[in-house]
């Protein structure tokens, strides 16, 4: 289903990728969608885990797009060189703008790790997706906005995803 069909006052777990395609300018549809919950017509929720991700991915975009690094070997480039991740800090400011966007940002803890090991050996879901899957079952939530397709083989999970990516 597409982001947009969701449904005003749902509560919403955002995916990495979602937040990714906004703070890069990949996605309109992401935009709105964040919009949305800026505005209070959804309730959105995340991760820590997630935050992290979207840290560190849009740490490599912007690595990238100033010219510091180019690809292949992104992680291992910055690492070597260490003076040019202290010239970054955009990576910071827009995750960090998530915080203002009003979303609510689950803690992860033992118990939660504990549960995901379940997901992961019954769906073979990679780290992250199953901390998701994990989050989605202790909150009950439903709707995950996400690009990522590894989700589909969970049937309580409605999926709603940007329409406008190639």
């Amino acid at each position: 289903m597409k982001l947009e069909q969701i449904e005003p006052l749902s509560e919403v777990f955002i995916d990495a990728n979602i937040f990714i395609y906004h703070f890069t300018g990949g996605s309109e549809d992401c935009s709105k969608f964040l919009s949305r919950c800026e505005e209070g017509d959804l309730i959105g929720l995340t991760s820590v885990n997630i935050l992290l991700e979207v840290l560190h991915r849009l740490m490599m975009v912007e690595a990238v797009k100033k010219n510091l690094i180019k690809p292949p070997g992104l992680l291992r480039k910055l690492k070597e060189r260490p003076e040019k991740i202290c010239q970054l800090n955009d990576y910071f400011v827009n995750t960090m703008a998530i915080l203002d966007m009003g979303i609510r940002v689950y803690p992860i803890g033992p118990a939660l790790l504990r549960s995901s090991q379940v997901i992961r050996a019954k769906h073979g879901l990679m780290v992250n997706d199953s901390l998701i899957v994990a989050i989605m079952q202790e909150e009950g939530i439903q709707r995950l906005a996400t690009n990522d397709d590894g989700f589909s083989g969970i049937d309580w999970i409605r999926i709603y995803k940007p329409v406008d990516l190639g």
